[in-house]
C-alpha cells in the first residue's frame, strides 16, 4: 500500500504526498464514487471492476498497470483493502452485484457499424466535448465532482483510452456513465444497438501507438519549397514520430504536459530546407499575457491546480526547433538550450505572431539556463519563416530557412551531414510558458 498512498493518501482520501502534482487527481476512495464500473449509474464497482482497474491501470494518467509487478493474489487482496475506505461496501443494500447492467447483444465491428456509429456521434452531439475528430477540442472549463478542473481526453490516440480500448469497455461507459464526471449514462437516450455502433466507431478511429524514432530523414526535392502545410509534396517525405515528455531537467519541473508526441517531415532543395511539424492541441491559443507569467516557484515541480493559470487566452501555443550552432556528434547537446561550450540555435514559432509568415518564427540563440535564456537575433538576421493552421484539435506548422546563411550564430545545413536536433512545445491553455513546457526525449 506504500506506493498507492503516495497518490491516494494513507486514508484513501486522494490526498497523498504527490496528489497536488497530478492531473487527473488521484481517486478519493472514501467518496464511494468510481468511474469504471459494470454496475448502473451512481452504483459502487464490483470486485472484478476494481481488480480490472488495478491490473491494467488507467492509460493517460499516473495510475500504472500492476499486472506484472503484483501477483493476482496481491491484487485481489488490494481490492478488499480499498473497500474498507468506504462504509457503503459493507452495506448489503449497496451491493453492486445486484445492479450489474446486462449489455445489449454484441454488434460486431464492420464498415456499416462504424458508419452508423459516426451518425450516432453527430446526432447526440458528442463532438461538443470530444471534438469532431475525437481530440478533446470541444468544451473547456469543465470540472469533476470534487470541483477540480478536467481536460477532455484525446480519444484519437488508443493509448489514451482510460477505461479500456475494446468496444465492450465503451458500451459499459455509455450504459453506466462515469460517476462524478461530465459523462452521463446514455442507457435511456441511445438504444442498445447504437451504443455498440458508437463504441465500434470510437475504437476504429483510435490510432495505435506509433513506432517512435530518433532520426529525421530529409527528402530532397527538385521543385521550389512549398511553404504550405497542405502541399502534396509532403506526401513524398518520411514522417518521424517523436516521443515527448514534460520538462523535468530543472526547476520548475512539469509532469502534466498535454502534448505526448510530435510528427515531423523534412524536405529541402538546393536553396532551402523546410520542416512540417504536427501535434495535437485541443485549444487554439493565440494570445500571450506577459503579466500572467509565473516566475517564482517554491517547489521542484509545478502543482496541477492553482499555481499557474491553465485556461484559454492566457498563454500562446508555441514550438521551438533546437540545433547546435556547430554540430559535433562527440558532444551531447542538452535538450534544454545547450550550454556555454555548446550554444544552440533556436527557431521559435509563436502562434500569436502567426498572421505573418515573416514574423511568426523568432531566430534565437541560447547558451544554457540563465537569467536571459533565449536571446533573439537582431531583426536583420531573422531569416526563418513559419506558418501554422490549427484545425480540429491539431496544429500543422511549417518552418523554412535557407540551407546556409552568413551568420556565425546560425546552424548551417550541409548535405549528407548528421545534425542533432530537439524540440520544445508549449500548450498555452495548459498553462505552459517559459520552462513549463514539453521536451523531445
Amino acid at each position: 500500500m506504500m506506493q498507492c498512498s503516495r497518490c491516494h493518501g494513507e486514508k484513501g482520501d486522494g490526498k497523498g504526498s504527490i496528489a497536488d502534482l497530478l492531473e487527473p487527481r488521484p481517486r478519493d476512495f472514501t467518496s464511494s464514487m468510481f468511474k469504471f464500473r459494470t454496475a448502473k449509474s451512481g452504483e459502487l464497482p464490483t470486485d472484478e471492476d476494481l481488480f480490472r482497474t488495478f491490473s491494467r491501470g488507467v492509460p493517460g494518467t499516473a495510475m500504472p498497470s500492476w499486472e506484472r509487478s503484483l501477483p493476482e493474489a496481491a491484487r485481489r487482496g488490494l481490492v478488499m483493502f480499498i473497500k474498507t475506505f468506504a462504509e457503503e461496501f459493507s452495506d448489503s443494500e449497496f451491493d453492486p452485484n445486484q445492479s450489474v447492467v446486462k449489455l445489449h447483444p454484441k454488434f460486431p465491428s464492420s464498415k456499416q457499424s462504424i458508419q452508423r456509429g459516426g451518425e450516432v456521434f453527430l446526432k447526440n452531439q458528442c463532438w461538443e466535448c470530444h471534438g469532431k475528430e475525437l481530440r478533446g477540442d470541444g468544451k473547456t472549463g469543465m470540472k469533476d465532482g470534487w470541483n477540480y478542473p478536467i481536460r477532455v481526453p484525446n480519444l484519437n490516440w488508443k493509448k489514451n483510452l482510460r477505461g479500456g480500448s475494446n468496444p465492450e469497455d465503451f458500451v459499459y461507459r455509455f450504459t453506466t456513465g462515469m460517476n462524478r464526471t461530465p459523462t452521463p449514462s446514455f442507457a435511456k437516450s441511445i438504444n442498445g444497438n447504437d451504443r455498440w455502433h458508437l463504441a465500434n466507431y470510437i475504437v476504429a478511429l483510435a490510432q495505435p501507438d506509433p513506432v517512435y524514432d530518433k532520426i529525421l530523414r530529409a527528402k530532397r526535392i527538385q521543385s521550389p519549397i512549398p511553404k504550405k502545410v497542405d502541399s502534396k509534396l509532403w506526401l513524398s517525405s518520411d514522417v518521424t514520430t517523436i516521443s515527448l515528455r514534460g520538462q523535468t531537467l530543472t526547476v520548475p519541473g512539469w509532469i502534466n504536459n498535454s502534448v505526448k508526441r510530435l510528427d515531423v517531415r523534412v524536405i529541402y532543395n538546393n536553396k532551402e530546407i523546410e520542416f512540417l511539424l504536427k501535434w495535437d492541441d485541443p485549444i487554439k491559443d493565440e494570445k500571450h499575457r506577459l503579466n500572467k507569467e509565473v516566475k517564482n516557484f517554491t517547489q521542484q515541480y509545478v502543482k496541477a491546480v492553482g499555481e499557474i493559470p491553465r485556461e484559454p487566452k492566457v498563454f500562446r501555443d508555441s514550438i521551438a526547433i533546437q540545433f547546435p550552432v556547430k554540430p559535433n556528434l562527440e558532444h551531447r547537446i542538452s535538450h534544454l538550450y545547450g550550454n556555454p561550450e555548446n550554444p544552440v540555435n533556436l527557431w521559435v514559432w509563436k502562434s500569436d505572431q502567426n498572421r505573418s509568415i515573416k514574423q511568426a518564427v523568432e531566430d534565437s540563440n541560447a547558451q544554457g539556463i540563465g537569467q536571459s535564456i533565449i536571446n533573439p537575433q537582431s531583426r536583420k538576421k531573422q531569416q526563418v519563416l513559419g506558418k501554422g493552421n490549427w484545425k480540429n484539435g491539431r496544429w500543422p506548422v511549417i518552418v523554412t530557412r535557407p540551407l546556409e546563411t552568413k551568420d556565425s550564430d546560425d546552424i548551417q545545413f550541409l548535405v549528407d551531414n548528421l545534425i542533432p536536433v530537439s524540440f520544445n512545445i508549449w500548450d498555452g491553455s495548459n498553462g505552459e510558458h517559459g520552462l513549463i513546457m514539453t521536451l523531445s526525449t
